[in-house]
């Protein structure tokens, strides 16, 4: 048994052709070893968590192929867990990664940072932030200024002649949302001048069910104070408005335009493509994988480990919902 722990944990321990008789032997009669058994030798699995607010939202689904395509170059598995954004379901996950002796946790927390990610690390095992900043400078976390991405997306409007602008998402809640709020009331004040040019609206659910809600909201509004754009702190939403106003007859973007949040994939391929602040979405997952594996192993001989904070720049993607299109010339036969 001996030779055969080796071959599967120590393989250049053993001569090659000892080797290749004991893989052969375990091909033959189909062994598989007890995994189990190993987490409780090494204290700890072959596996990380990933613990996202809305597995829905395809954001979340691009950013956990970065995840994973760093993870499993390295042997691990990933498992994925959705909080739904409720801190008792987010608290349910991380006890169940905790008793799976996962090396880690990259998690996109619900409002408030919990005391159990706290007592995750105080037991040694590494919690990276993912799309949200870090508190302090003593946890590594990845995100993106989103302060920058709210005035990115309000000036567009401004500069296209927008006056009266919607902001769906509400401003409170995750930190994320307080700050695209930020971003584009700051805009927003310094381009019109006018305290009451910027409509905020808190949907009950950040959906394309959500941005439908906030539309009929605006859609009852009176002329003379409805917005004539919106900026939706997510794409879905973005896909909500863009389907309650094509449903009333009201035109993208020539009565009514729409820039999106996030940039996924389905964004460019709406009925109207949206414009939408572009997050680096799958970068995000790997960075925040690279410096997690890199916390657990305690970094290199020659490079100890160094909590790092990174925080990526947005862009602006410029599409229809957002663009007057112009008339087709004729050319005169």
């Amino acid at each position: 048994m001996g030779t055969v722990s080796n071959v599967l944990n120590r393989p250049d321990t053993v001569s090659p052709p000892t080797r290749e008789r004991v893989l052969t032997a375990i091909a033959d009669l189909g062994f598989v070893r007890n995994e189990s058994a190993r987490h409780l030798r090494a204290g700890r699995s072959r596996t990380i968590g990933l613990l996202v607010l809305d597995i829905a939202n395809p954001f979340f689904t691009d950013a956990a192929r970065g995840v994973e395509e760093v993870a499993n170059a390295q042997g691990l598995a990933v498992i994925l867990c959705n909080s739904d954004g409720s801190p008792a379901k987010e608290a349910a996950h991380l006890e169940v990664l905790t008793e799976q002796r996962v090396q880690g946790v990259v998690i996109t927390p619900t409002a408030e940072l919990s005391t159990q990610l706290q007592a995750l690390r105080s037991r040694g095992v590494p919690v990276v932030l993912l799309d949200r900043r870090a508190p302090g400078p003593d946890q590594c976390a990845v995100a993106v200024d989103d302060v920058l991405g709210g005035r990115l997306a309000a000036d567009h409007l401004l500069e296209r002649g927008h006056r009266r602008i919607a902001f769906i998402g509400g401003s409170g809640g995750l930190p994320q949302l307080q700050e695209r709020h930020d971003g584009v009331v700051a805009a927003v004040r310094e381009g019109t001048g006018a305290e009451d040019a910027l409509t905020v609206l808190t949907p009950e659910t950040l959906t394309v069910a959500g941005g439908r809600e906030a539309a009929a909201r605006i859609l009852g509004l009176p002329a003379a104070r409805r917005p004539t754009a919106a900026i939706c702190a997510n794409d879905l939403l973005a896909m909500g408005v863009l389907q309650e106003m094509v449903r009333h007859g009201v035109r993208v973007p020539e009565d009514f335009a729409i820039v999106g949040y996030d940039d996924i994939d389905y964004a460019a391929a709406a009925a109207v493509p949206l414009t939408s602040v572009r997050k680096p979405r799958v970068e995000l997952g790997r960075r925040a994988a690279e410096l997690l594996l890199d916390e657990a192993g305690g970094g290199t001989q020659d490079r100890p480990h160094v909590h790092e904070q990174l925080v990526f720049e947005p862009m602006l993607v410029v599409r229809e919902s957002s663009m007057v299109r112009r008339p087709r010339r004729t050319v005169a036969s």
